[in-house]
């Protein structure tokens, strides 16, 4: 295999990898490695790759080429769409050997995983030779400073078995590295990924605004479960950070006991828009609506109006509509004038108020249309985003066109990927083959 001779898994993490004719194939998201009962390094497996479709797979190291420092080469682009699972005898490198706590062999010095390196043999199998550990240390007065890192052979650190590492707790800190460089809906599908203790680990090392974002990409059932394991006040302050349209969808799963007992916890001003979406049914524009889009008043300039598209924490579906209604501006808002699409702004000058840029023919949705009159209307007037009013004319949100694909596809999707197709018996027998 050509390339680089060691590697280590938190560089490898997120390097993009192709076929032999420089297809783009996906991402590296971990590697697998085979536990043993002796004290030799694991054998690696492979590596999971995250397709394009979010599907992600195993893709065995014998397919594997060439490592370089900025790609990852197979022998083939043909890979097995059977979505990964890991079995009893393998270990995620990156999900559950980083930050795990172990001992020096023969010695009570107490050290954590920082990163793992993996080489290859003379056989050209690869292991995972090399682990870099840091010293723990319960002494952090007087001004000590943070202990070296160090890199030893594996078999000169105990306590990574399986049994170990699913049964003592575990940091997060090196996990939550690779995380920065993800957007949140990788890290919802690497969480999935991960054993449920490693899992709610993550979980409580995560700050609020991030681990709302990633539950907000997960599918249902798993959204309940991190959200039942979380204590009742954080799990309040959670649904506070979440868009109210996501917290809403959310809350209406779970037993009304349950839900009125979060909405209580939350802040009066934060459950108060989420309950007024809990009154629509969820296949319903009320229901699918976000009660915060961009909303001025006639009188604002052109240049106010592209600041608050501008706001980088805005979906580019809301970015792409301005709503124009009398005070007050927050949802219920007085009279709805129209809307101002992205496209007039940008052709207006900046001093000019929006009311000369208002697009007052668009006809809007009433909160009761149900979720094909929606998508009719979306396909229609070939829209991002569409306002939602009430027969008082005041607008209550506004519907986007991911909010509405969300539901138009099987509730599996972001478990199942975009397709379900599999390759072909060969693929299979080979994956079998090399995963033993």
């Amino acid at each position: 295999m050509a390339g680089i001779n060691r590697v280590y898994a938190a560089q490898l993490a997120g390097l993009p990898v192709f076929g032999p004719d420089g297809e783009s194939i996906g991402k590296v998201r971990d590697v697998v490695a085979g536990l043993r009962l002796d004290q030799q390094p694991p054998r690696i497996l492979g590596m999971v790759v995250e397709l394009a479709t979010r599907r992600r797979v195993f893709v065995p190291m014998l397919r594997v080429t060439s490592i370089e420092p900025n790609a990852v080469t197979l022998a083939t682009g043909s890979v097995n769409m059977r979505h990964f699972h890991q079995r009893p005898n393998e270990v995620l490198v990156c999900g559950q050997l980083l930050d795990a706590h172990a001992t020096l062999t023969g010695a009570d010095t107490r050290v954590t995983v920082v990163d793992a390196a993996m080489e290859p043999t003379r056989t050209r199998d690869w292991v995972l030779a090399k682990l870099a550990v840091r010293e723990r240390s319960t002494r952090l007065a007087l001004g000590r400073r943070r202990t070296a890192m160090r890199v030893l052979p594996w078999n000169e650190v105990a306590g990574l078995g399986l049994t170990d590492l699913t049964g003592q707790p575990q940091g997060a800190g090196q996990l939550l590295m690779l995380f920065d460089t993800m957007r949140a809906v990788d890290v919802a599908a690497t969480l999935r990924d991960l054993p449920m203790k490693r899992r709610h680990e993550v979980a409580d090392a995560m700050d609020d605004e991030r681990l709302a974002d990633v539950i907000e990409e997960l599918p249902e059932d798993d959204q309940k479960e991190l959200l039942s394991y979380l204590a009742e006040e954080r799990a309040a302050d959670i649904l506070e950070a979440m868009n109210p349209d996501d917290a809403a969808d959310l809350l209406a799963e779970l037993a009304p006991a349950e839900q009125n007992r979060l909405l209580e916890l939350m802040e009066p001003e934060e459950s108060a828009p989420v309950k007024r979406l809990l009154a629509y049914s969820a296949d319903t524009a009320g229901g699918l609506m976000t009660p915060e889009p961009v909303v001025l008043t006639p009188d604002a300039t052109i240049a106010e109006a592209l600041a608050h598209i501008r706001n980088a924490d805005l979906p580019a579906a809301l970015a792409s509509m301005v709503f124009v209604c009398r005070p007050p501006t927050e949802t219920p808002t007085g009279r709805f004038v129209g809307v101002v699409h992205f496209q007039r702004l940008l052709r207006e000058p900046p001093a000019e108020l929006v009311a000369s840029a208002v697009d007052t023919d668009l006809t809007a949705l009433r909160p009761e249309a149900t979720l094909s009159e929606v998508s009719r209307y979306f396909a229609a007037y070939n829209l991002a985003c569409g306002p939602v009013v009430d027969a008082e004319d005041h607008l209550l949100g506004a519907v986007t066109v991911d909010d509405v694909l969300d539901h138009l596809l099987p509730d599996d999707w972001r478990e199942t990927g975009l397709h379900d197709v599999t390759d072909g018996a060969d693929g299979a027998v080979l994956e079998e083959a090399d995963r033993g």
